[in-house]
């Protein structure tokens, strides 16, 4: 349940200092409406492939790894880099593209989209069945949008990896400077 806080003043007896809430359901109903959409793409590349005549190719261990990274970097984009802010900015509170945002709770549509643009394992399957598909229905354009995709994966952890590495030097030049 999500609580919606709301602050009421009363002085007098009787009154012990507690602030009303009121509760809102979650959505069930928008989360289920996105179940089916979702449900419905999948459906829908399906019936494409098979009047294309595409199917699926087997992946190998390797192929994981690159759709995994993919997945990962196409979540991250999405629910936190500044670029796609204005995908979020009509279902969140807060400023979309300072970081600064949480879901509308409005136990609608809106509040059901607003999670899903804002939690990155929430996004993570759409990812992946878009990166998917599309390696099915079109795999020349699917492999360069997941290996492209992998690739800026793969820096973000190097520079992540650099930035740590180069703190830890920074600390310990620090502490023999101080000895």
């Amino acid at each position: 349940m999500h609580t919606v806080g709301l602050e009421v003043e009363f002085e007098g007896a009787g009154y012990d200092g507690s602030v009303a809430t009121t509760t809102l359901a979650p959505p069930y109903k928008s989360y289920a409406s996105l179940v089916g959409i979702f449900s419905a793409g999948m459906t829908g590349v399906a019936t494409l492939s098979t009047v294309l005549g595409r199917r699926p190719e087997q992946l190998g261990g390797l192929d994981l790894a690159v759709l995994a990274a993919a997945t990962f970097k196409a979540s991250r984009t999405i629910t936190n880099d500044e670029v796609t802010s204005f995908l979020r900015d009509p279902f969140v509170r807060g400023q979309a593209h300072e970081g600064d945002e949480k879901p509308v709770e409005d136990g609608g549509p809106r509040q059901a989209i607003g999670e899903l643009l804002t939690c990155s394992r929430c996004i993570g399957m759409w990812a992946a069945a878009g990166v998917v598909s599309l390696q099915t229905v079109a795999p020349r354009t699917g492999r360069l949008l997941t290996w492209s995709l992998a690739a800026a994966a793969a820096n973000d952890f190097l520079q992540a990896g650099f930035a740590a590495l180069t703190s830890k030097a920074n600390e310990l030049e620090q502490r023999a400077d101080d000895a």
